[in-house]
């Protein structure tokens, strides 16, 4: 019998984890003319005048803003602003590189998506087809293609859903029963300890301590600006790692990520080892 290799998730948040910045920067806020910092502080009035959902607030902006300038917001529009956004240098590489890496030792790595930004957009990136998964946010469209409501938002406490998600197996958004039942631990396909998770702001701290604390390990992505909060993630110990967004081979973030795939293999081959010893315990107590 074919022994089947143990399932990793390295779980990514999109903006500031693989790419700089805000996806919304890459096409759409120039198509509709305005300044980035302009958008983001009328955002944030929006919701703090509201008390409303800061996500659902920047959904319902970008609707508004392309009616104003007879912007099409269909799919394929979203698409085309996505294929636009920047990424981190070795983001392209990262994927086969880790996948390869991982079926060395014996591995078998998937990749999620877990993002406050647009599904549609990262859609449109040059990796979106190496994910298993992408929880993100999401528009409604009407019969034309047209977006016209959101349809998901995903804030910080979406995200941890997600996670509880990915545990269980469950892919789809709307799933609001089997997320809920009991599932016995050795049942679920992915434990949380076979989980990385790669954040950068605040609406993943949430998740990056639930999967450190779970027994998993989360490393805190930044750039040259953000390097000491990544720093105080760790000493408020809500984080594993701190890791430059360089995703190039031999990099901080690359060997950090190898280091956790060789701790998971060698604890599966442990827990292995003392399963065995325990059934053959149990057999001999039997005769």
């Amino acid at each position: 019998m074919i022994r089947r290799k143990p399932i990793v998730a390295l779980i990514y948040d999109f903006d500031g984890t693989l790419s700089p910045g805000n996806m919304q920067e890459f096409g759409f806020i120039q198509a509709i003319n305005k300044d980035p910092d302009e958008f983001w502080k009328k955002n944030y009035q929006l919701s703090r005048a509201n008390d409303a959902n800061n996500i659902l607030c920047y959904m319902y902006l970008m609707l508004n803003a392309a009616k104003e300038n007879n912007i099409s917001l269909q799919r394929e529009q979203f698409r085309k602003f996505g294929s636009s956004i920047e990424l981190y240098p070795g983001v392209k590489d990262w994927f086969a590189l880790i996948n390869a890496y991982g079926d060395e030792i014996g591995l078998e790595v998937r990749h999620y998506i877990n993002s406050s930004g647009l599904r549609e957009m990262i859609e449109g990136t040059s990796i979106a087809g190496e994910f298993t998964n992408i929880f993100a946010s999401s528009y409604l469209y009407d019969e034309q293609g047209n977006a016209y409501w959101p349809g998901v938002a995903v804030d910080y406490t979406a995200k941890t859903q997600f996670i509880y998600k990915i545990n269980k197996g469950i892919n789809e958004v709307s799933d609001n029963v089997k997320i809920n039942q009991y599932m016995p631990d050795h049942l679920r396909p992915i434990p949380f300890d076979h989980m990385i998770y790669f954040g950068d702001g605040e609406t993943d701290i949430p998740c990056m301590k639930m999967v450190k604390n779970y027994g998993g390990h989360s490393i805190a992505v930044h750039d040259k600006k953000r390097h000491e909060t990544a720093l105080k993630l760790i000493r408020e110990n809500r984080v594993n790692f701190a890791c430059r967004a360089d995703f190039r081979c031999g990099k901080p973030v690359h060997s950090v990520v190898k280091r956790i795939l060789d701790k998971i293999k060698a604890d599966d081959e442990f827990n292995r080892l003392l399963q065995l010893h325990k059934h053959k315990a149990d057999k001999a107590s039997q005769r």
